[in-house]
């Protein structure tokens, strides 16, 4: 077994509840495969085998097990993210049996040996919401209202961003009148520091 000495240091550390979760987990997770290696990563024990598998944590009240690919694997609450793989675990009662536990550690095991990913989700994107006092100086500014217009979302946001987040009047009107320049000059928010 690849058993690392940090990871018996994290069970000795964890409440007396947790020692037994951990402890029976730990030795699962190595009669799925003889070669998963063990690490400490995010300050938890992680568990690899041709790229992550499981990790375990202990809290103050309860345990948790994630497993890395928790959406390829038939049977688990793709719900529970956040709360590891079966939510809040406070005693050995609140596992499946070593049957089950085992069929879903294997199967994240193949899932590995075959190099099958977690396909990418796209985030959806939101759309930049210009103030209307924003629009209005800009109508007023041609040039500089073309300019911005040919900006991409990025650097418009950032101007957007740091003329909203003014918390004064006098700010905010301060920022608009320097937008208004910089706009007209063809300079992006950060123009400062670009070509540093």
């Amino acid at each position: 077994m690849n058993k690392n000495p940090k990871i018996d240091e994290y069970i000795e550390q964890s409440a007396d509840f947790a020692q037994p979760i951990l402890t029976k987990l730990r030795a699962l997770v190595h009669q799925a495969h003889p070669d998963i290696e063990e690490s400490i990563k995010w300050s938890m024990p992680n568990f690899e085998y041709k790229g992550l598998l499981f990790n375990m944590a202990s809290f103050k009240q309860h345990c948790s097990f994630g497993f890395w690919k928790q959406k390829l694997i038939k049977g688990l609450d793709v719900n529970q993210e956040g709360l590891g793989s079966f939510g809040k675990i406070k005693s050995l009662e609140d596992l499946p049996s070593d049957e089950i536990l085992l069929m879903l550690m294997k199967e994240a095991v193949e899932l590995n040996e075959k190099g099958i990913k977690v396909p990418k989700t796209a985030k959806a994107k939101r759309e930049l919401v210009v103030p209307g006092y924003v629009v209005d100086v800009l109508k007023e500014n041609p040039k500089a209202e073309q300019v911005f217009n040919d900006f991409s979302p990025s650097h418009k946001k950032e101007y957007v961003e740091w003329i909203v987040e003014a918390k004064r009047d006098a700010t905010r009107e301060k920022r608009i009148n320097q937008m208004v320049e910089w706009l007209t000059e063809g300079k992006r928010k950060n123009w400062k520091y670009e070509n540093c």
